[in-house]
């Protein structure tokens, strides 16, 4: 049987200066920045004395020289809407209904857990995820990731810059240097990762909006249109 997850109210307006990115099972502490993994569902929030204590650790990478991309910012008044329909696979099927910016291209890995619709620039894209176990708080999906982001090697420049939590949604933002295998160029980017919980107060769809740092305000305003109109509708496999 089908089962419909409907939102809380979601936050408002009032939400600025922040910025944003579920699964079922374990996570790695792999590529969670541009394929994040995510830590919206059922996994609890990794304890800090999980981390290696090995006797000889490895030296720690330098920090990469910071490229910026000085293309010009996105402009949020430039933007229009659209509802776009994409469905999720995990330990559920998940049916997502979202508004997305108008021209901004679908794609989805396999299997496909997530939806990521880019920009026609390919510099600015919005990661939205569902399809996991709804069992924890946004709270606690984002301390999780929190914990993770702080594993990162140096050579990535993870600067955190805000969090909140409302009750009904989690906020972190933050900038950082992809790693080379992702970014030679070693362009900073900003990110805004929320977690949304449904009626029952847990974290039913996780996302994230990226781009360039000048790209803020934009990022914020495709973040809330996602926030304020997303669905998740479930059926079994």
């Amino acid at each position: 049987m089908a089962r419909t997850v409907t939102r809380r109210t979601m936050l408002g307006a009032g939400l600025l200066g922040l910025a944003g990115a579920g699964g079922a099972g374990g996570y790695g502490a792999g590529l969670f920045l541009t394929a994040e993994p995510s830590l919206a569902g059922t996994a609890g929030p990794l304890p800090m004395s999980s981390v290696s204590t090995s006797p000889t650790p490895a030296t720690p990478p330098p920090p990469r020289k910071v490229t910026y991309d000085d293309s010009p910012a996105l402009d949020a008044g430039d933007l229009s809407y659209r509802s776009q329909t994409f469905y999720v696979k995990s330990v559920v099927k998940s049916r997502i209904t979202v508004r997305v910016p108008d021209g901004w291209g679908l794609t989805q890995p396999y299997p496909p857990r997530t939806g990521r619709f880019t920009d026609p620039t390919g510099k600015r894209w919005i990661r939205i995820e569902g399809g996991f176990t709804i069992k924890r708080p946004p709270a606690a999906s984002m301390q999780a990731r929190i914990i993770e982001l702080k594993r990162l090697t140096t050579d990535q420049m993870l600067n955190l810059l805000s969090q909140q939590d409302d009750g009904d949604s989690a906020t972190i933002s933050y900038t950082y240097v992809p790693p080379p295998d992702q970014s030679p160029d070693g362009v900073l980017r900003y990110v805004i990762v929320r977690w949304v919980a449904d009626n029952s107060g847990n974290c039913a769809v996780e996302m994230s909006s990226t781009g360039l740092p000048q790209d803020k305000k934009a990022l914020q305003d495709v973040l809330e249109h996602a926030t304020k109109s997303v669905e998740r509708h479930d059926s079994s496999l």
